[in-house]
């Protein structure tokens, strides 16, 4: 795949998508692209990230809040996880429902299919353990699933769409209050305040924390991380609803990258470059809640860059 010396505006953006012409372009992330959407494409975008996954590898993604039905289904990353010898892990939720239990939270992925395709495990089951965390402005520390220091690998496999609080969920979302213990989350969520209550923190104050919970996983795995998102069922609202509203626009591709930041940036960016007229209730949804916000922090603290090359593959 050729590089590119030449940012230009990806159409209805500020971002920026590389021409093909030269080999100097070597700084800039790359967020690779498939339109269709299809299990074949899901292992050869991990493929072409070229960061194999070795160990043990935890494949995070969310197993959906029972009653829901945008989650990704697992005829479609099937392929992929077994590729990788994947275990599926998640954390308990902090806001009850149908997975703030371990046995609950197993009977959903049990329901959903995903116990039929690889190991489910849920990380806090047995307790928590801290992460370091450097320059949080925040946070002092990211609190996660136990569990979680058993893996060699982690593969971020995101839905990308809505979310009631943060405006938008893809990669950072899912490594950050995904990764969290129920403790964790209530910490994020309270920017740093509380691990047994969500707070009232300023929108950006929770935004920016979950940046820096964010950054502590990407710190504690080094090179042994990679991040796909699948944007598909384009809902407002997030996995972890029970009731989510219908997507009002289409489907976009799969993306992958090794820069999260790079990641959530194109989605977002396709979201808004789309033609597709139904992408103002997911512009409306992200912009409301100020999601871009935490893109901005997460590149300020050294998560990853806004600016990237989006490489296409079909």
């Amino acid at each position: 795949m050729l590089l590119s010396a030449v940012l230009l505006p990806l159409a209805g953006t500020g971002c920026v998508q590389a021409q093909q012409k030269g080999g100097e372009n070597e700084n800039v992330p790359k967020v690779y692209m498939f339109k269709e959407i299809s299990s074949p494409n899901l292992v050869k975008i991990y493929e072409a990230l070229g960061r194999e996954a070795k160990g043990k590898v935890a494949v995070k993604l969310s197993t959906g809040e029972p009653g829901g039905h945008n989650f990704l289904q697992p005829a479609l990353i099937k392929e992929l996880v077994q590729k990788i010898d994947g275990t599926i892990v998640e954390c308990n939720t902090a806001y009850g429902g149908g997975r703030a239990k371990t046995a609950d939270h197993l009977k959903a992925a049990e329901d959903h299919g995903f116990t039929a395709i690889a190991p489910v495990v849920i990380m806090d089951a047995e307790g928590e353990t801290e992460l370091p965390l450097k320059g949080g402005k925040h946070l002092k520390k990211d609190i996660v699933g136990k569990d979680y220091l058993n893996y060699d690998f982690t593969v971020v496999l995101s839905h990308f769409k809505g979310h009631a609080m943060g405006g938008f969920g893809g990669a950072i979302k899912n490594m950050s209050i995904g990764i969290a213990s129920s403790n964790g989350k209530r910490y994020i969520h309270s920017a740093g305040a509380s691990t047994s209550s969500w707070g009232s923190p300023a929108q950006d104050d929770f935004l920016e924390s979950m940046a820096e919970a964010a950054k502590a996983v990407a710190d504690h795995c080094g090179d042994n991380i990679l991040y796909i998102s699948v944007a598909n069922n384009l809902s407002v609202d997030c996995d972890c609803d029970s009731s989510p509203e219908d997507p009002k626009m289409g489907d976009i591709g799969i993306l992958a990258s090794l820069d999260p930041v790079a990641l959530d940036k194109a989605c977002t960016d396709l979201v808004r470059a789309s033609e597709d007229h139904g992408k103002i209730h997911l512009i409306e949804r992200i912009d409301s809640r100020h999601g871009m916000h935490t893109l901005d922090h997460a590149e300020a603290i050294g998560l990853g860059s806004q600016q990237y090359e989006l490489v296409k593959l079909d």
